[in-house]
């Protein structure tokens, strides 16, 4: 069921619709404000202007931010494979310590 919310961005209000809570809604218009509030007031530009800057900075934002998470996605699937390829190294020890164990043993019962 989408929640619906009336905010305020820019002093323009518009009603949002989507699936998320209503506070991540207003937290999601009170960035959008917050960057075209800046745009407008570090040059003389209009509110057009100033949301499609937003848009520019904060879509730049998310493409670096996911390039980013997918960097770290990559690495932390390399350092699972590692810890896997050292489990499996460390169940081949266990083994061959077990048999040359069995092999003490025997050796050892053979001397007495």
């Amino acid at each position: 069921m989408a929640n619906r919310i009336t905010v305020s961005i820019c002093g323009e209000e518009y009603t949002l619709m989507a699936e998320e809570n209503p506070s991540y809604m207003q937290k999601v218009a009170a960035l959008v404000d917050t960057r075209m509030s800046e745009m407008m007031m570090s040059g003389r530009v209009s509110r057009m202007d100033a949301a499609v800057l937003a848009a520019a900075n904060m879509a730049d934002e998310m493409l670096k931010q996911q390039s980013s998470t997918e960097n770290l996605r990559t690495q932390l699937k390399s350092y699972l494979d590692e810890a896997n390829k050292m489990k499996n190294e460390l169940s081949e020890c266990k083994r061959e310590i077990f048999r040359l164990q069995q092999q003490l043993e025997k050796l050892q019962k053979k001397g007495s």
